[in-house]
């Protein structure tokens, strides 16, 4: 029974940040336009990467190999969890605004390039 106490706490300390961590995925489905090339797009995606990254954001980009729909790209947008995500898209939607602060630039590129079909969110688990 000792061995209970001892190993509990160790055995609770090991399974919550599996229990607490719960990753949010931000996920976007696009077309590229007639006038962006994905490598013009990716190099977007770099950039809005440089920015956001630090700030707890990070994209990649999937493209399809097997699927029924293969004209779709999908953005996939990882923050630590939800309320990272908030205040990442918060202070994101806020810069935007201003079309002269890097984020404002950013989003301009990214409206030239794609065409935004729905997104979805989702947390991992």
């Amino acid at each position: 029974m000792n061995k209970i106490f001892k190993i509990a706490p160790l055995l609770t300390a090991l399974a919550c940040p599996l229990i607490a961590s719960a990753e949010y995925v931000d996920v976007i489905e696009l077309k590229l336009k007639d006038t962006c090339t994905m490598t013009k797009y990716l190099d977007i995606v770099k950039d809005f990467n440089t920015q956001m990254m630090p700030q707890g954001y990070k994209a990649e980009i999937l493209t399809p190999i097997h699927s029924s729909n293969l004209e779709s790209i999908f953005w996939l947008g990882r923050s630590k969890n939800s309320e990272s995500f908030g205040k990442v898209s918060d202070a994101y939607s806020n810069a935007v605004g201003d079309a002269n602060t890097t984020e404002g630039k950013l989003s301009a590129r990214l409206r030239d390039c794609t065409t935004s079909i729905a997104r979805r969110s989702y947390r991992t688990r």
